[in-house]
């Protein structure tokens, strides 16, 4: 039988009715949170992804928070509510095989409205359902006027204490631990338990929510089946792995002659196993930059290790070498597929760049900023006050070499051009060099720059040798109309820079589709 407001609830519907309230405040989180690392390998993880992520997340909770209202005025069944819970579990399961399709057609639109898009067409309908909670449930517990504050504090407070172990659970257990695919599918599959239990137990509806706990169930086993196929026909994915900072991949060549580290689907380095050797012209780039610039290379800061590729040059070299890595999920995978050592690191420090520099000062030879999320640096290790800190811990000739993407061409060239000033707002030299595959390089110094040793080219490997001889040889210098310095307090480079990363952005989509 249908519960309405007249029906009594008993002392334990009325504690499953808070429960609801918690699960479904949690549902919410974990929706939000993992939707964005769900679009994450598609459109990157700038701020635009998030503020469409969270704006979308807000508009849903308003809609459903009204039109909860109105049903519960209206149509007041509880029936009402947990059906839409289970309709809510089946849509995210849906939104799971979605996800790369919705994110990689949106990308032929601007990135903040495709970001919108894609987090709309695929979040919005759940979230807006899983928002009709409050005040249904405020709507049945409250049985007289005077009860109602007490009833809206205690289901808030249930609802917020819910939210906060959704996103302590998202963020420090389930993401670094699980697919994303199956931390989705569980988080549907617990909404639609909680809708079953009160559908047979109190609402009378057995056939109706068997049938679509079954159908949840489907669709969830199917999306992470789905999730795990093999994705490609070219090349072979060896390793898939979840963290803090992003999808982990490793894939191989058919033959298994080079093997590439991807990071949200951006490949982040390639290595030949038979050599170990790297192919991507940025390693050699930085490692001679620095060494060549420098009188004396005995102690080196790495901040961004990647697969240790860079660090174990300068080790290999006889230089004592510290490296910060933000990531910890890195080192097991360097260590498997790329033949990392770290015991040739004098210290290898699982932290953020900025806070490794506190305290230090004049230590070092060379600093090597190699430091990406995603498809780009983090904003933070881009600014005046960040590169000052680099500055202090180097020693008075020392050398910052610094790995970053952009496009030197006018109308496109904020990036490099807010780079240059920056740098030069820092340090007395400042050079930059440029690749043809997007790559560039700076090398600054409070001391005046010159090549102190000729570069090696024999240790380059001759894939990308060429390159490396075209950017080592020739220098550049951007507008220096264009850009601004970035500081910690002003910062606008995703905003000035997202045309090229979504130029990027659609190569990428386009080139890991041909894969």
């Amino acid at each position: 039988m249908s519960q309405t407001l007249e029906t009594p609830i008993s002392t334990a519907q009325r504690r499953f009715l808070l429960l609801t309230a918690g699960v479904n405040g949690a549902a919410i989180m974990v929706v939000e949170i993992l939707g964005a690392k769900m679009l994450a390998p598609y459109l990157g993880t700038s701020h635009f992804v998030w503020t469409a992520q969270i704006g979308i997340a807000m508009a849903s909770l308003a809609f459903g928070y009204y039109l909860g209202g109105l049903w519960a005025d209206s149509k007041g069944h509880l029936n009402r509510l947990y059906g839409s819970m289970l309709v809510a579990a089946a849509y995210l399961c849906l939104a799971v095989w979605g996800v790369q399709s919705v994110a990689v057609h949106s990308l032929s639109l601007p990135l903040p409205v495709a970001s919108l898009l894609a987090s709309a067409f695929l979040f919005f309908v759940p979230l807006s359902l899983l928002a009709l909670t409050c005040p249904f449930l405020i709507r049945f517990l409250a049985g007289h006027v005077r009860e109602v504050g007490g009833q809206v504090g205690r289901l808030s407070a249930i609802s917020t204490v819910g939210s906060f172990v959704g996103t302590a659970l998202i963020g420090y257990v389930l993401i670094p631990l699980a697919p994303n695919s199956l931390t989705m599918a569980v988080m549907a599959g617990l909404v639609a338990g909680v809708a079953v239990v009160h559908l047979v137990v109190w609402g009378g509806r057995t056939t109706p929510a068997v049938v679509g706990a079954m159908l949840v169930a489907g669709l969830g086993f199917w999306a992470v089946r789905w999730d795990a196929r093999p994705r490609f026909s070219k090349i072979r994915e060896v390793y898939r792995g979840n963290s803090n900072f992003g999808q982990l991949q490793v894939l191989e060549t058919v033959d298994g002659r080079r093997r590439f580290y991807a990071n949200d689907y951006l490949i982040q380095n390639s290595y030949l196993p038979a050599t170990r050797q790297s192919g991507s012209l940025f390693t050699y780039a930085i490692h001679q930059l620095a060494r060549s610039h420098c009188e004396r290379v005995d102690r080196v800061l790495c901040i961004g290790m990647g697969v240790g590729i860079v660090p174990s040059l300068f080790a290999q070299q006889g230089a004592k070498v510290d490296v910060v890595e933000i990531n910890p999920s890195v080192v097991p995978l360097a260590q498997r597929f790329f033949d990392l050592d770290p015991t040739r690191f004098a210290q290898l420090t699982i932290g953020d760049g900025r806070q490794f520099l506190r305290g230090r000062s004049n230590e070092y030879d060379a600093v090597i900023l190699d430091a990406f999320l995603g498809d780009s640096s983090p904003a933070h290790l881009m600014t005046r006050e960040a590169f000052q800190a680099m500055r202090d811990v180097m020693k008075p000739e020392g050398v910052l070499s610094i790995n970053c993407f952009g496009d030197p061409r006018p109308g496109r060239d904020f990036m490099l051009a807010s780079l240059e000033k920056t740098l030069r707002a820092v340090f007395a030299s400042v050079d930059l060099h440029q690749a043809a595959n997007g790559n560039a390089f700076f090398v600054a110094s409070a001391s005046p720059l010159r090549v102190r040793r000729p570069y090696e080219y024999t240790a380059v490997h001759p894939s990308v040798l060429d390159q490396f001889r075209t950017a080592m040889n020739e220098t550049r210098q951007t507008d220096p109309t264009h850009g601004a310095v970035l500081t910690d307090d002003f910062n606008p480079v995703d905003f000035h820079d997202a045309q090229n990363r979504e130029r990027q952005r659609r190569e990428l989509a386009q080139s890991m589709q041909e894969l």
